[in-house]
């Protein structure tokens, strides 16, 4: 009998030249290695799906937590509402950019950490970004709502002992005004010269600023901060002086320029945060 027999009647047994190179494919290295491949990739894909939306920003309990951390890091205080949700839109806006950064390939070929995506992608929108130089109208009406800026604050020069608590500080102050102080309280007690007044309260407390520019020069007094008691005595005070537009005109220009660029730069991430969701874990 011919065995090509049922092949020339049916056409349906492969030849033996097909079935001796199929043998020879199946056992080709190669291959093995793209099956082997294109398995690999197959159960990741099945593992790690790809993200249903990539629009979708999630806020977690945990960041928040880290966020309101790491704002004082001797954990003295934390931060208020409009503090935290600043931090958290300046995160959102850094997250934003960088998964736009990430569309655009800014990161192709270069691993780097997502915050230095999102640098990058704000370089991009900054160099976009052109900004003329202010007609006077504009710089004057900026000028009128920031001239505190600029003005020449109130100051004030003043002695103060270190803080301790009222009854110490009464004793200094006897001390003191019968000229028996000790050398050690002398060499404690701080000159504060021409310190601005807005600034006082940051630093000793709103009482002991309004106390302190009630006082009359050349007289010790006890003044509570909030650090504790202390002597003190008003040395002098200087008064402030309101600037000049046409003075100081080239350096509000400066200033005007640089925060009308982060505007415009700001808005800009705004038009793209518009796309996205942001979602906040209860």
């Amino acid at each position: 009998m011919n065995p090509n027999a049922d092949v020339a009647q049916g056409g349906t047994a492969p030849s033996r030249s097909f079935t001796s190179a199929l043998v020879r494919l199946v056992r080709e290295p190669l291959l093995h290695f793209t099956l082997l491949g294109a398995t690999i990739f197959g159960i990741d894909a099945l593992l790690h799906p790809p993200a249903k939306d990539e629009k979708i920003i999630t806020v977690t309990k945990v960041m928040r937590q880290s966020f309101i951390d790491n704002f004082d890091e001797d954990k003295e205080r934390a931060p208020s509402s409009d503090q935290l949700q600043k931090m958290i839109d300046s995160w959102v806006a850094s997250e934003i950019l960088y998964r736009e950064g990430k569309t655009l390939g800014v990161d192709r070929g270069d691993e780097t950490i997502r915050d230095r995506i999102a640098y990058k992608m704000q370089l991009l929108i900054f160099d976009q970004i052109r900004v003329p130089r202010p007609s006077d109208e504009q710089l004057q009406a900026w000028f009128a709502e920031n001239h505190v800026r600029f003005d020449e604050p109130e100051r004030v020069s003043f002695y103060i002992t270190p803080p301790t608590d009222q009854s110490t500080a009464q004793r200094q102050l006897e001390d003191i005004a019968q000229q028996r102080e000790s050398e050690e309280l002398q060499h404690l007690t701080r000159a504060i010269l021409a310190r601005p007044i807005p600034s006082l309260a940051a630093s000793f407390g709103e009482d002991f600023r309004d106390r302190l520019l009630t006082m009359p020069e050349g007289e010790w007094r006890l003044l509570q901060s909030r650090e504790g008691w202390h002597v003190a005595r008003l040395d002098s005070r200087r008064p402030g002086n309101l600037a000049n537009l046409d003075k100081v005109r080239d350096e509000a220009a400066r200033i005007w320029h640089t925060e009308e660029t982060r505007r415009l730069a700001w808005e800009a991430v705004e038009r793209l945060k518009a796309s996205y969701q942001v979602r906040y874990e209860p």
